[in-house]
């Protein structure tokens, strides 16, 4: 098990060295991104990875992202969620909009996990405050029984925690680990992945930064390239469906732009966007949410704030435009990132016992696409 935004490990050894989507001449859309291209660009935001490597079936993990370094709990953050096909298990959800903001960090694990997941990041919470009673625990999920022997439920309290205590800002490690380790994505492996945009001052100035858990299917686009088929991989290819394209993909997005949880919610939206850039189906077995949040301290949500009744700061409707677009153009990258960076993970289907492999996408034969489209960096 490696644990840690920093220091976490993929999955495999690399039988070649993997790189992001921006190495390859992949850079969608029209802002820049920031310092890292990751979520954690947003200052304060952080990010742990606990990877579950045991025996010769079990390929799973946690992925913790946490809003910033204080007590997250006792200064909570708005929030909004975005739902687009709703076959999964996301705990916390009602109160999450029923409220409009986060009191846990968000973690990310397998379908079967999320139970163990919640009592993990209650006692955690609990631990870090002693007057709680109630703790509403955010976790996510996506299926990784393809790779995963997802019914010998390898994820324990311990490597939740070590997701939580393991929480670093920088760079994020990405491709096969944490609660990506055992995801598949359009035929490939899929995994954790990250980017980041920053608008101009004259827009607001704000940084944006998503982080996925990819483990969906569809006709592989990226960049605007059609990838999936011209590697001839794609959902619907013989006209027969075999659940190609379920899965489920999770979506968390953080900015440090002053926005309330209502137009959070319709930045988690835009999410959706992204996701149907890289040729996303949206199929009947999959589950697509995003989360957004926001870390401004004018819009956080203190003790003191929540006693009485207080100004909090909203960036205006007709200004959200370019965030949207910053959140679809994010989203994108981050899925692109997830697959570049994956690395091949052989494990046992949960479902059959039969081994199975997940291939990381073969970056030469992809450079050799790149290249008759003349994008190849």
């Amino acid at each position: 098990m490696a644990a840690g935004a920093g220091v976490g490990e993929p999955a495999t050894t690399r039988a070649g060295a993997r790189v992001r989507a921006r190495a390859l001449g992949l850079a969608p859309g029209i802002f820049a991104p920031g310092g890292h291209n990751a979520i954690t660009d947003v200052a304060g935001v952080c990010v742990g990875h606990a990877t579950v490597i045991e025996g010769d079936a079990t390929r799973t993990g946690v992925t913790a992202i946490i809003p910033h370094p204080g007590n997250v709990f006792a200064d909570r953050v708005p929030a909004g969620l975005s739902v687009m096909n709703g076959y999964g298990k996301l705990a916390g959800a009602t109160q999450l909009v029923e409220l409009g903001e986060l009191e846990t960090p968000i973690v990310l694990t397998n379908t079967l996990a999320v139970g163990r997941a919640v009592e993990a990041v209650v006692d955690w919470t609990l631990a870090r405050n002693a007057e709680a009673v109630s703790v509403n625990a955010v976790v996510g999920e996506t299926n990784d029984g393809r790779l995963n022997d997802i019914r010998a439920r390898g994820v324990t309290a311990a490597h939740v925690h070590a997701a939580l205590d393991g929480a670093r800002d920088g760079a994020v490690v990405e491709g096969s680990v944490g609660a990506g380790t055992g995801t598949m994505a359009f035929g490939w492996k899929g995994g954790i992945g990250t980017a980041s945009r920053v608008l101009p001052p004259a827009l607001g100035g704000w940084t944006l930064g998503a982080l996925v858990q990819a483990n969906y299917g569809g006709a592989l686009m990226m960049d605007g390239i059609p990838v999936g088929r011209a590697l001839g991989k794609w959902y619907l290819r013989e006209h027969t469906d075999r659940g190609d394209a379920d899965g489920s993909v999770m979506v968390v997005i953080a900015t440090d732009a002053p926005l309330s949880d209502r137009n959070l919610a319709r930045l988690a939206q835009r999410a959706m966007a992204g996701l149907a850039r890289t040729g996303a189906a949206f199929s009947d077995g999959s589950g697509d949410y995003a989360i957004a949040f926001s870390t401004h301290p004018g819009v956080r949500r203190s003790a003191e704030r929540r006693a009485h009744q207080a100004i909090i700061a909203d960036w205006p409707n007709d200004r959200m435009s370019p965030l949207f677009v910053a959140a679809a153009e994010a989203v994108e990258e981050a899925v692109l990132n997830a697959l570049t960076m994956a690395t091949t993970v052989i494990g046992r289907d949960g479902r059959t016992g039969r081994r199975a492999k997940g291939e990381a996408i073969d970056l030469d034969a992809l450079r050799d696409v790149l290249a008759r489209h003349g994008r190849l960096a």
